[in-house]
């Protein structure tokens, strides 16, 4: 099991998020299986698909929706590793899916921060690897933060995304630290 970073609400203190984020066109309104975003939390109740939404969504996209297949996602796996690094933050479980990106961060930042720098440095990666052109738009806009204010809530969400999320595509859990003696 993963050592759980507690949360210290005091500025500048270490948190814990679980942030989210989805590719381009991956997720339309009116869809089905899509959580309203007035209602986006974690369990959220899924909304009534409606497929003139769900076309009308489609038809005002600018390209194609993304997908990342294996290889793109174990690129935008490796650069989470990265940027936790260079930035001082704390990656404890991420799981890059086909079309969506889980991630538990503990950052001495707001999750807006982090959610922003990991969208923008796996497209950067992305980009560098020559699998798409540069233009291509890989990630809707916006995304979910949610604040993990406790070890159980930690312990969850970790649950949720290494082993809840389906078929394990490109997965990361931080291991277990030996309480010292």
């Amino acid at each position: 099991m993963t050592e759980v970073f507690l949360n210290r609400d005091r500025e500048g203190a270490a948190t814990t998020y679980l942030i989210t984020w989805v590719c381009y066109g991956a997720w339309l309104p009116g869809q089905s299986g899509v959580v309203s975003r007035k209602q986006n939390r974690f369990g959220g109740r899924f909304l009534e698909p409606k497929a003139d939404w769900k076309r009308q969504s489609r038809n005002q996209m600018a390209q194609e929706p993304y997908l990342l297949d294996s290889v793109r996602r174990q690129v935008v796996l490796k650069i989470l590793h990265e940027v936790c690094s260079y930035r001082g933050s704390t990656m404890l479980a991420a799981h890059v899916r086909t079309n969506h990106v889980h991630t538990i961060i503990t950052a001495n930042c707001r999750p807006k921060e982090v959610l922003i720098a990991m969208k923008a440095y796996s497209s950067r990666a992305l980009n560098e690897s020559e699998l798409d052109g540069p233009d291509r738009r890989r990630w809707a806009r916006h995304g979910s933060t949610h604040y993990l204010w406790t070890g159980d809530a930690v312990r969850a969400a970790i649950q949720y995304v290494v082993r809840e999320q389906g078929e394990p595509m490109a997965v990361f859990e931080m291991p277990a630290v030996p309480a010292p003696r």
